[in-house]
C-alpha cells in the first residue's frame, strides 16, 4: 500500500469510525430506567416514585417518550428529588426549577441519536402568529419585533414545562411566528396546552367609575370610560351572569401585567374557594401603593385579555406589593390564570396551523418506513451485484458505507428524522449508484477500446469525474432550495437528499477507487466481467423528435387543463386550508353513509377516503376526512355518535389556515423558479447557452408533464391533491431530470471536442445511443427504490412516490426528445463551436461505440 492509498484508507477509516460513533446509541432507552440508574442515593421514597411511574407507564404500549416523561412528572409530584442526585448533576445555582433541570438531564442521557419527528413518534404541533396590532404597539413602545418573538418563545417554554412534555420544540418561524412541537402529548392535555399557549395574558389594572351603576342606568358613558362586563354569581347555583360596569379605557398609571413578579393559587380557609395571589416588582409595588392610597373606597378592575376578571373594592392602601384576585374561580380556572399571570405574553397569539399525530400512528409510520428502506436498498444492491458482478459487489460495499456515513452525518447535525426524510434516504440509495454506473460504463468502454485493466480503471474514473460532478451539483441546487425554503418534514427531506448526494460522491470516487487500486496492486483481478444486456444500438432517436415534441405538449395541455377544470378540488389542506382528520376503526362504514351523516353538520363539501399504512402483517387501514377549518372535532364527534359500532378513534388531526396554504404555494413557485434559474446559469457556464436553454425547457416540460398526470388521477375516483410532499417531489424531479440531461450533454460536448464525424444530428444520435445503457440502468435503480416507497411507504409518501415515478419516466424521455432536440433546432442542425477540431463532412474518425 503506497502513501496515497494509505492516506485514503486512513481517511475512510476515520470517517467511518466517526460516523459509527455518532450513531451510538441509536435508540432511546427507557426514561424511567435511566432515571432509576442515574440516581446516586435512592431510598424508599425514591423507589416508590419509580414504582408509581412504571405503573402509570404500563398502558403506554407504544413506548412514546413524551407520555413516559409526563408519567414520571406525575409520579414525582411534589417530592424533592434533588437529594437523590449528585451535587454536580446540574448547576443548581442557576436552575430556576431544579426538578425540571434534573429531568431534562436524565432525558438527554436516555435519548438515542435518532431524533424522530412528530409524524414518527406522535405529538402535537402548533404554528402561532403574533397579533399584528399588539405587535405594532410593542414596536412603537421601543420593543422591536424580534425581541417580542423571543420573549414570547421563552414565555411559551415556561408554560409548556408545566405539562411535562419531553423535548418540546419552541422556536421562531419567520418574522412574527412561533413553531411549537409537543411530542407525545395526550389528547386530554392537548386542549389545555392549546389554550395556555395561545393566551396572551395581557393584564391591566383600571379604575371603575365611582358612579358606575347610576350612569349606566341613565345610559351615560363618560369620556375616557368604556362599558365592560364583570361575571358575577347568578340566581342559579354555579351560574355566572355578566354585570355591566364603567371602567377607564387605559390602565391606571401604566400598571399592568409587566409589573407581576410571581403568581400562585390559594384557598380561603373558611370556604375553600380558590383565589389567585400575586406579587409585584419594586416599581409595581410603589405604583400599587400610591393608586390604592388615593382610591380608598373605590373599585379597581383587574382585566385580563380584555375581560374583567374581578373588580374588588379598595378598603385600604395596599403596600408591600402583594395582592389577591378573587372571582368565583374553579380550581382549574385559578390555576390557568396564575400560569398566565406568571408568564405573560407580550402579544396575543393566533393558531394558524395545528397538527396532531397519535403515537400509535407514528409507530405504524416507522414500520412502513423501515420496510420501504430495507426493500429499496436490497433491490438496488441485488441488481448491482447481478449485473456488474465483482464491480457490483464493490459498489454495494460503497453503498453500505454511504448509508452509514449519511446517517452519521445527519445524527451529528441533530437532524430530525421524519417520514419524508426516510423517503430522502431511500431515494438517495437509488441515486447513489448513478455515479458507480457512470464509472463502470466508462470502464467498459475503455476496455472495449483495448486498454489494459489498470489503464481502463484510471481512464474510467477520470472521464466520468466531470459528468458525476456536474450531475450531482445540479441536483444539489434543488435539494438546497428544499432546505432553505422548506419547513418541517420537507426541510428534513431536503437535508437527507443533500447529505446523501455529497456522501455518494465520496464513496463512489474515493472508496470504490481505493478498492480497485488495492486489488490491481496485488494482482487479485485480471478482468472485470459484467453483464451487457443492452448491446450497442444505432437508434435514430431524433427522427421522431418533432412528433414526440408535439405529442408531449398536447398531453401537458390536456392534463393541466383538466387540473384547472377540477379547480380547488386539486388543492389539499396544506394549500387551501382546512381540517384533515384521520381515524382508526374496527368496522368499515360505506363512504356515502358517512357523507350523508356529515352533510347534516352543514360544514360544506367534505373529502372522504380510506388510506392504508404499512404492508403485510403490519398493514392498517384508516379513514381520512377533509373538511372546513376547525370542523375536525365536530366531524369526529358526529362519526362516533352515528357509528358507535365502528369505534372510531382519532389518529391524526391537522388544521391549517388558508394563509399558511397560500404561503406554501408561494414558496413552491419561488423554489421552482430559483431552481430553474440556478440550473440555467450553471449549465450555461459549464457548456453553452443553447445547452442551458434545452436543459431548462426539458426540466420545465418534466414538471408540467408530472403535474398533468397528477391532475389526471382525478379521472379515477377523487384523485390526488397538491400538498407539500408533492412540491418536494417536483423539486426532486428537477434535480433528477437535469442529472440525466447533463450526462447526455457531456457526451455530446466530448464528441464535439473529439471532432467525431457526421452531421450534428448524427452526432447527437450517436451520443444518445452511447448513453442509452446508463440511462436505462440509473433510471431503473431509482425507479426500483421509489417503487418500494410507493408500495410500502404509506401516507403522504405515497403521493411523493407516485409523483417521482412519473418524473423518472418523463425525465428520461425528455432528455432525449426535448433537451437534445431543442439543442439541435437551436443551432439549425449546424455544429456549435465548443473548441472542437473541425472534421470535414464524410471524414471518418475511428471511435468505439460505447456507453458512458
Amino acid at each position: 500500500m503506497n502513501r496515497s492509498q494509505l492516506t485514503r484508507f486512513l481517511l475512510i477509516l476515520f470517517i467511518l469510525a466517526w460516523s459509527v460513533s455518532e450513531l451510538y446509541p441509536p435508540a432511546a432507552r427507557n426514561l424511567i430506567d435511566t432515571f432509576d440508574s442515574q440516581s446516586a442515593t435512592p431510598d424508599k421514597t425514591f423507589d416508590e416514585i419509580v414504582k408509581k411511574a412504571r405503573e402509570l407507564d404500563a398502558p403506554n404500549a407504544d413506548g412514546a417518550s413524551g407520555i413516559t416523561y409526563s408519567n414520571l412528572v406525575v409520579a414525582i409530584g411534589t417530592n424533592d428529588i434533588t437529594r437523590y442526585f449528585p451535587t454536580n448533576y446540574i448547576n443548581y445555582a442557576i436552575e430556576r426549577d431544579p426538578v425540571r433541570g434534573i429531568l431534562n438531564r436524565v432525558q438527554r442521557a436516555a435519548a438515542g441519536k435518532f431524533r424522530l419527528g412528530l409524524d414518527l413518534q406522535g405529538g402535537t404541533q402548533f404554528l402561532l402568529e403574533m397579533g399584528a396590532s399588539r405587535s405594532q404597539s410593542n414596536i412603537t413602545a421601543g420593543l422591536n419585533n424580534d425581541l417580542a418573538v423571543q420573549q414570547a418563545v421563552e414565555v411559551i417554554r415556561r408554560r409548556v414545562d408545566r405539562f411535562g412534555v419531553a423535548e418540546p420544540v419552541i422556536a421562531p418561524a419567520g418574522a412574527n411566528r412561533i413553531l411549537v412541537q409537543l411530542p407525545g402529548l395526550s389528547e386530554a392535555d392537548k386542549q389545555a396546552a392549546k389554550e395556555q399557549i395561545q393566551k396572551a395574558a395581557f393584564l391591566e389594572f383600571r379604575m371603575v367609575h365611582p358612579d358606575s351603576d347610576n350612569l349606566l342606568q341613565r345610559g351615560i358613558v363618560p369620556p375616557g370610560y368604556i362599558r365592560m362586563f364583570e361575571m358575577v354569581p347568578g340566581q342559579v347555583q354555579g351560574q355566572k351572569v355578566p354585570y355591566p360596569i364603567l371602567v377607564k379605557r387605559n390602565s391606571e398609571r401604566g400598571l399592568s401585567g409587566t409589573h407581576i413578579s410571581g403568581a400562585g393559587v390559594g384557598h380561603e380557609p373558611a370556604t375553600g374557594s380558590p383565589y389567585v395571589s400575586f406579587s409585584l416588582n419594586t416599581a409595581g409595588a410603589q405604583l400599587f401603593a400610591e393608586i390604592t392610597q388615593a382610591a380608598i373606597g373605590q373599585r379597581l378592575a383587574i382585566i385580563l385579555d380584555g375581560e374583567v376578571i374581578s373588580a374588588p373594592r379598595i378598603n385600604s392602601a395596599i403596600v408591600g406589593g402583594n395582592g389577591q384576585i378573587t372571582g368565583n374561580f374553579s380550581d382549574k380556572e385559578a390555576f390557568e390564570l396564575a400560569t398566565a399571570l406568571e408568564n405573560p405574553l407580550p402579544t396575543p397569539l393566533e393558531i394558524r396551523e395545528e397538527r396532531g399525530v397519535d403515537p400509535s400512528l407514528g409507530a405504524d409510520a416507522i414500520a412502513s418506513g423501515k420496510l420501504a428502506t430495507i426493500l429499496g436498498v436490497a433491490a438496488v444492491a441485488v441488481f448491482m451485484l447481478v449485473y456488474y458482478l465483482l464491480s457490483g459487489l464493490i459498489a454495494n460495499i460503497a453503498l453500505i458505507l454511504n448509508v452509514i456515513i449519511m446517517l452519521g452525518v445527519m445524527c451529528s447535525l441533530d437532524v430530525t428524522f421524519t417520514l419524508p426524510g426516510i423517503a430522502g434516504i431511500v431515494l438517495t440509495v437509488g441515486m447513489a449508484v448513478d455515479a458507480n454506473v457512470l464509472i463502470y460504463e466508462r470502464l467498459r468502454e475503455e476496455l472495449a477500446a483495448g486498454k489494459s485493466l489498470r489503464g481502463a480503471v484510471a481512464a474510467g474514473y477520470d472521464k466520468a469525474f466531470g459528468t458525476i460532478f456536474d450531475s450531482h451539483l445540479t441536483t444539489l441546487i434543488s435539494s438546497a432550495l428544499l432546505v432553505i425554503l422548506g419547513t418541517g418534514p420537507i426541510k428534513g427531506f431536503g437535508v437527507s437528499l443533500a447529505v446523501g448526494l455529497c456522501v455518494s460522491l465520496f464513496t463512489a470516487l474515493v472508496v470504490t477507487r481505493l478498492i480497485f487500486d488495492l486489488l490491481l496492486q496485488r494482482n487479485l483481478i485480471k478482468s472485470l466481467p459484467m453483464l451487457h444486456l443492452i448491446q450497442v444500438t444505432n437508434v435514430r432517436f431524433l427522427t421522431w423528435a418533432k412528433p414526440a415534441f408535439i405529442a408531449s405538449w398536447l398531453l401537458i395541455l390536456v392534463g393541466c387543463g383538466y387540473g384547472f377544470y377540477r379547480g380547488e378540488k386539486m388543492l389539499g389542506t396544506e394549500f387551501a386550508g382546512g381540517d384533515e382528520l384521520q381515524v382508526r376503526f374496527v368496522q368499515r362504514v360505506d363512504v356515502e353513509k358517512i357523507r350523508a351523516e356529515l352533510n347534516k353538520l352543514g360544514i360544506g363539501e367534505t373529502r372522504i377516503n380510506y388510506q392504508t399504512e404499512g404492508a403485510g402483517a403490519s398493514r392498517k387501514e384508516y379513514l381520512s376526512i377533509v373538511s372546513l377549518k376547525d370542523s375536525g372535532p365536530k366531524v369526529e364527534t358526529a362519526l362516533k355518535a352515528a357509528f358507535p359500532e365502528s369505534k372510531f378513534e382519532r389518529a391524526r388531526l391537522d388544521s391549517i389556515g388558508a394563509t399558511v396554504g397560500k404561503e406554501i404555494q408561494k414558496s413552491a413557485i419561488l423554489a421552482s423558479i430559483l431552481a430553474l434559474f440556478g440550473i440555467l446559469v450553471y449549465v450555461a457556464f459549464r457548456y453553452e447557452f443553447s445547452f442551458a436553454v434545452g436543459a431548462v425547457l426539458a426540466v420545465l416540460h418534466d414538471v408540467l408533464m408530472t403535474i398533468g398526470w397528477y391532475c389526471l388521477t382525478g379521472l379515477f375516483g377523487e384523485g390526488r391533491q397538491f400538498n407539500a410532499t408533492f412540491v418536494a417531489a417536483l423539486l426532486t424531479i428537477i434535480g433528477f431530470s437535469i442529472n440525466d440531461t447533463i450526462v447526455i450533454f457531456d457526451r455530446i460536448r466530448e464528441d464535439l471536442k473529439m471532432g467525431v464525424g457526421g452531421s450534428f444530428r448524427d452526432l447527437i444520435n450517436r451520443a444518445l445511443n452511447q448513453t442509452l445503457s446508463r440511462t436505462i440502468i440509473t433510471s431503473g435503480t431509482t425507479f426500483i427504490a421509489t417503487m418500494s416507497l410507493y408500495l410500502f411507504g404509506g401516507g403522504s409518501i405515497n403521493d411523493f412516490a407516485f409523483t417521482f415515478l412519473v418524473g423518472i419516466i418523463t425525465g428520461t424521455y425528455s432528455s432525449i426528445y426535448i433537451a437534445s432536440a431543442l439543442v439541435l433546432w437551436w443551432h439549425k442542425g449546424q455544429r456549435p463551436s465548443l473548441g472542437a477540431v473541425s472534421v470535414p463532412q464524410g471524414t471518418s474518425v475511428r471511435t468505439e461505440p460505447a456507453t458512458p
